[in-house]
């Protein structure tokens, strides 16, 4: 086995970021540089590389928990703990970029900027996108999954959130699994609903989107008398 110092300092991942800029380094390096180090068995490369075949693909880093990597000799609880906790500060720089800078004004660009919250999902996933009264982002908040078929949807949930945000208009956004976007009897119903009590309330639902992989149905778009 070789180990990370046998490697010439030109080729060590921290060197390489140092050289070469963090762009342009490979997933294994930027890994291997926030593990650190590896196991008397196996370098911190390698141990990279087998975290990197574990979960399959990058994004599904998202996801992990203390026991993903249960098995993986070498990446113990605070490993997977060091780990976490730079997956989360990195989402959390990303979605305070996208708060200062994402007006949304059609559900196209509702659609393209918010599908990676469901990409790879296997059951539902109801989001509320809370927005000012010019349209700009205020938060985005995952507020109920659902089983591969339904999702539980309490109105109070949606708007106690747009009260605590001071938010003016909502966008609600959920996942159908199956990939077929046409709205259920439910989800027309909890759409109408949500209406009638925004209207009430001084908090309008401006569109209802449902997402798959490569396509959405707007309500807005294709009830717009919904919403007048």
């Amino acid at each position: 086995m070789m180990k990370i110092k046998d490697l010439p300092k030109e080729e060590r991942p921290r060197e390489r970021l140092i050289n070469y800029g963090v762009d342009n380094i490979s997933n294994e390096e930027l890994l291997a540089i926030i593990l650190k180090v590896g196991t008397k068995d196996k370098s911190v490369k390698e141990l990279a590389s087998e975290v990197l075949c574990k979960i399959n693909k990058l994004s599904n880093l998202e996801d992990i928990n203390q026991r993903t990597f249960s098995d993986i000799k070498g990446l113990g609880p605070i490993k997977t703990i060091e780990l976490m906790a730079a997956i989360e500060l990195g989402k959390r720089i990303f979605l305070k970029k996208e708060k200062e800078k994402i007006n949304y004004n059609n559900p196209l660009t509702l659609y393209q900027d918010n599908l990676y919250l469901f990409k790879g999902k296997k059951q539902e996933y109801f989001y509320c996108i809370y927005l000012d009264n010019r349209n700009n982002l205020i938060d985005k908040k995952l507020l109920f999954k659902g089983t591969i078929n339904r999702s539980i949807v309490h109105p109070r949930e949606i708007f106690k959130e747009a009260y605590l945000l001071s938010a003016s208009k909502i966008v609600c956004m959920h996942n159908h699994p199956s990939g077929d976007t046409n709205p259920s009897v439910e989800d027309i119903r909890l759409t109408k609903s949500l209406i009638e009590i925004g209207k009430l309330q001084g908090i309008y639902l401006i569109d209802h989107i449902i997402i798959s992989d490569n396509k959405y149905y707007s309500f807005y778009e294709n009830k717009q008398e919904l919403f007048e």
